[in-house]
């Protein structure tokens, strides 16, 4: 840090123990992108995140701070706002040519440095920096300097969190995350409306969004296993992934619990839609080929989000995932419904395959 202003190495050591000291990925880009921010003094800073749908390439921003305010993309869950990566030509640049920078100047004359992060060979997001003046030298080593703390740090990070074989979010990652993410999103606790909410006979009322959790497990997993190798049967597991990845959006949380058995966190949707992109998931795993073991189907039980403990929520899904599977299998169950149609019990009672806090 000998090029570094001895007035500004206090507030960078101070930022960077701040940095260093989070455990989840979001508050680590918070707290980086507010660094850079009040370090440098630029006009504003965004982390954009690339994801994939459909074998399309799209761009999401994961937040951003200006005029001195942070906001998420949890400020607007309830949207899935997202461009195509080609709408982004500097981040097609340094995905073309792996470029570690790339500084330009906007048609309004801002100054614009974009840095992807590079995580295992692919860039998965990128930081865009906008100021109304050049970069100076001494301005871009701070950035460069936490920035490439930043990185580091994701990468240790994402080793603890993500599951090895399928690069989804691991059993203890969900463990460590779920309280906080069930009361941070604020759940529907019931569809009745309040006395505020009360419509006149006959007025069209909406149906309200709430969040969900579902548990999937592969059918008939055991066989793929006995009969083709545990080799094909990672395959299936790989692409299994891709396939959930493909069919829920950036903002929803999916997890590997171990084996054939995955966990999905549904965000601000209504019990329509997530009926309708359950069952589509459930339909892309029935049509897609998987190489030498064909074709493959998956049952999925689901449940409203609560302010039941994560044992009791998980337990419900289970529950469900339990009766579809009794049920023939290949379908999706909705707790609430069984529970309504008095073909369960409202109470925790789960088949061996679910593993508890």
């Amino acid at each position: 840090m000998q090029d570094i202003d001895d007035e500004m190495k206090k507030p960078l050591l101070k930022h960077l123990v701040e940095i260093t000291a989070h455990r989840e990925h979001s508050r680590l880009a918070v707290s980086v992108i507010s660094a850079l921010y009040q370090l440098t003094n630029v006009q504003a800073i965004r982390m954009l995140e690339i994801f994939t749908m459909r074998d399309e390439h799209y761009v999401q921003e994961k937040m951003v701070i200006r005029d001195g305010s942070v906001h998420t993309i949890d400020d607007h869950t309830s949207e899935d706002l997202k461009e195509p990566l080609a709408s982004f030509p500097a981040m097609m640049a340094c995905i073309r040519n792996h470029l570690n920078e790339y500084l330009e100047t906007a048609d309004d004359g801002a100054h614009v440095l974009w840095l992807p992060v590079w995580l295992h060979g692919k860039m998965n997001s990128c930081v865009e920096i906008r100021s109304d003046r050049p970069f100076e030298q001494q301005m871009m080593d701070v950035i460069h300097g936490i920035f490439h703390v930043y990185c580091n740090y994701q990468s240790l990070l994402d080793y603890s969190e993500r599951d090895a074989l399928t690069g989804l979010f691991n059993r203890k990652t969900f463990d460590e995350q779920f309280t906080r993410y069930a009361f941070a999103i604020a759940p529907v606790e019931s569809h009745a409306l309040d006395k505020d909410d009360r419509r006149h006979e006959g007025d069209i009322v909406d149906e309200p969004k709430g969040h969900w959790l579902a548990v999937v497990d592969i059918d008939h997993f055991k066989q793929v296993n006995d009969r083709y190798g545990h080799l094909y049967g990672d395959e299936v597991l790989i692409l299994m992934a891709n396939i959930l990845r493909a069919s829920f959006r950036s903002h929803d949380r999916i997890f590997r619990f171990g084996g054939e058995e995955f966990v999905i966190l549904l965000r601000a949707t209504t019990l329509t839609d997530a009926r309708k992109i359950f069952d589509r998931f459930r339909q892309n795993v029935q049509e897609y080929d998987f190489p030498q073991v064909g074709k493959v189907t998956v049952s999925l039980g689901f449940v409203g989000i609560s302010r039941e403990t994560p044992v009791v929520i998980l337990g419900h899904a289970d529950q469900a995932l339990y009766h579809a599977k009794k049920s023939g299998r290949n379908r999706i169950c909705f707790y609430e419904e069984l529970v309504d149609s008095g073909v369960l019990t409202s109470g925790i009672t789960t088949n061996d395959t679910v593993e508890f806090f």
